[in-house]
């Protein structure tokens, strides 16, 4: 026979595995009458958990949505997971969390036993964050752009591109990608008809949500994360290139990130380099850096300043030696 306790955290942990249960069903798997089922409810509701009931064939218990957060239960890999998740967001790239994230640790590890606190301190100093990098958006601003995607809304906003020109958007959101130094909203433009990218840190003043939209099909079949990886190797850079590499599509494909460049495998084992940077000078010492073989097919311009790259180095080699000599 469990404890009156132990029962009632057996009942709260069946409740928060799926979002309905029947009275009979909770009642076989705790080996209890149904009649106590129903006090135990009463009991965690005092302690603040709101959990709603049903009559009917249908009838049964769920968790809802409550004025405030009751107590949680988490197994020990879900405390390990959220410790080391507030770990992250403590250092993170969204402004105004680091300290509710430090808040929100020290109440985990208070109320951690002992052996999963000695796990939390093994990986809080084996796992070292770098620096932040990248721009730091609002927390409220990504919460109503999460909550536009979720229930569907437009949305509307100004927006400066990367030449700082303003416009303004109407937009249907898709979602919300992180890629590790940025965050990007996708959205289908209602003006352009077509979908795109939008760096959350460029949303400047307030985001006006309006009516709802009929969902669609999201862009590379609804795969954000290679639709926005595509979108970021080939922006509307100022020059673009197409490099065939001397190697193997899966060799180059661990080293060059989706969201630095288009690789197609093409014949002869070879693959087919496709992207874009501001300044053809870059895309020089970026290929030169690969250290595989390649051909420039596009743009002229880059083999002139391949060119001009080989008789630098040539120059620099020549001195070089002339100084031993």
């Amino acid at each position: 026979m469990l404890t009156a306790s132990t029962r009632l955290l057996r009942l709260l942990a069946l409740l928060q595995t799926r979002r309905h249960w029947g009275g009979n069903e909770l009642a076989e798997r705790l080996e209890i009458h149904p009649r106590t089922v129903r006090r135990d409810i009463d009991k965690l509701r005092e302690l603040g958990y709101p959990i709603e009931a049903s009559s009917g064939v249908a009838g049964g218990y769920s968790f809802r949505a409550g004025q405030t957060l009751p107590p949680l239960l988490l197994d020990d890999d879900e405390a390990l997971a959220a410790a080391l998740a507030l770990r992250m967001a403590s250092v993170g790239s969204v402004g105004n969390m680091e300290e509710p994230a430090l808040r929100a640790l020290v109440k985990l590890e208070q109320v951690m036993p002992a052996r999963l606190r000695r796990r939390t301190d093994a990986l809080r100093s084996a796992i070292l964050p770098m620096e932040r990098w990248g721009a730091s958006v609002d927390a409220g601003l990504l919460a109503l752009l999460a909550s536009a995607c979720r229930d569907q809304l437009r949305l509307g906003f100004a927006y400066a591109d990367s030449r700082g020109q303003a416009t303004q958007r109407e937009v249907e959101p898709q979602g919300v990608v992180h890629t590790g130094q940025n965050w990007y909203l996708v959205a289908w433009d209602t003006v352009r008809s077509d979908w795109r990218t939008f760096r959350v840190d460029r949303i400047a003043g307030e985001v006006g949500v309006g009516r709802h939209f009929a969902p669609r099909i999201g862009p590379e079949g609804g795969d954000l994360r290679a639709y926005l990886s595509r979108s970021l190797a080939v922006p509307p850079y100022a020059e673009q290139a197409r490099v065939v590499l001397h190697a193997p599509h899966s060799e180059m494909a661990r080293h060059i990130p989706a969201s630095a460049a288009v690789l197609t495998p093409i014949e002869g084992g070879h693959c087919l380099l496709q992207c874009g940077a501001h300044a053809l000078d870059h895309l020089v010492y970026w290929l030169m850096a690969l250290g595989v073989p390649f051909t420039v097919q596009s743009p002229p311009a880059l083999i002139e300043r391949l060119r001009l790259a080989q008789v630098r180095l040539g120059q620099a080699l020549a001195a070089g030696e002339a100084s031993q000599e």
